[in-house]
């Protein structure tokens, strides 16, 4: 790791404590928080849209494809096994190919998809739902807290979240980690980061390996969303305020 130019004090884009000193790396300038040890990609290094726009375009993801079902198998089988019958949910961050709405929704769990780019419904992000799947998209997101408050209001007390992102090695190894090589992954978490998220919304995780994670609302009236905005605003405004959020192409990624 070599220091960076980059501005030297930044907020965490997750929790807002000051990162540290920023470091380079041949794909980008990072920063690590201590408070909630979240490592993200600094903004100077950033995708504009359209440049991120036509990456996402190289992605292969199609909804036939029985490797990329396996993948999200992964993320969908353990999430079936813990829903009530007839539970209806929002895969958030969809992408091209909605594979996992589909999968779900033929389980007998009905699911609509939602992404800026790709089915840009925001009325979805109106309603309220038993489950919100998020497969490869924590990665993406720009604006972390606002996002995640965002599902929290949308989900229903006693309501599951399925989380799917491939969790960071300890910082000696980030170098090597190839996770990091997608210019468009801009937060890279750990399992201390999801305890950091859980405990600001008050919600239960389960671990199921170093990909996936299965987190239950509380049955709590939901807290205030950050900077006083409720709910409903928040879902009218997202998509101005968040980074595109895609689903990536992987056949069994490991």
């Amino acid at each position: 790791m070599a220091s960076a130019s980059a501005e030297a004090s930044a907020a965490c884009p997750l929790c807002g404590a000051a990162s540290g000193t920023p470091w380079r790396e041949t794909t980008g300038v990072y920063r690590g928080c201590a408070q909630c040890d979240l490592v993200s990609r600094d903004r100077s290094t950033w995708l504009d849209a359209d440049a991120e726009r036509a990456y996402y375009g190289t992605h292969d993801n199609r909804i036939d494809d029985p490797g990329y079902r396996r993948f999200l198998s992964q993320l969908a089988d353990p999430l079936i096994a813990r829903l009530s019958p007839g539970a209806r949910g929002l895969d958030y961050g969809c992408g091209a190919a909605p594979a996992l709405a589909l999968m779900l929704t033929d389980a007998g769990f009905p699911t609509v998809g939602y992404d800026p780019f790709f089915a840009p419904d925001e009325s979805r992000l109106a309603a309220h739902y038993d489950f919100v799947t998020c497969t490869e998209v924590l990665e993406h997101m720009h604006d972390p807290l606002r996002d995640l408050a965002c599902i929290d209001a949308m989900l229903r007390p006693g309501g599951w979240l399925g989380l799917m992102t491939e969790l960071r090695p300890p910082l000696a190894d980030f170098p090597r980690w190839h996770y990091h090589r997608d210019p468009t992954h801009v937060g890279f978490h750990s399992e201390r980061s999801l305890g950091w998220i859980a405990g600001r919304f008050g919600w239960s995780v389960e671990s199921l390996g170093r990909r996936v994670a299965l987190v239950r609302k509380g049955t709590m009236a939901p807290r205030q969303a950050p900077n006083g905005t409720s709910g409903p605003e928040m879902a009218a405004g997202l998509a101005a305020v968040t980074g595109p959020i895609v689903e990536e192409r992987h056949d069994d990624a490991g």
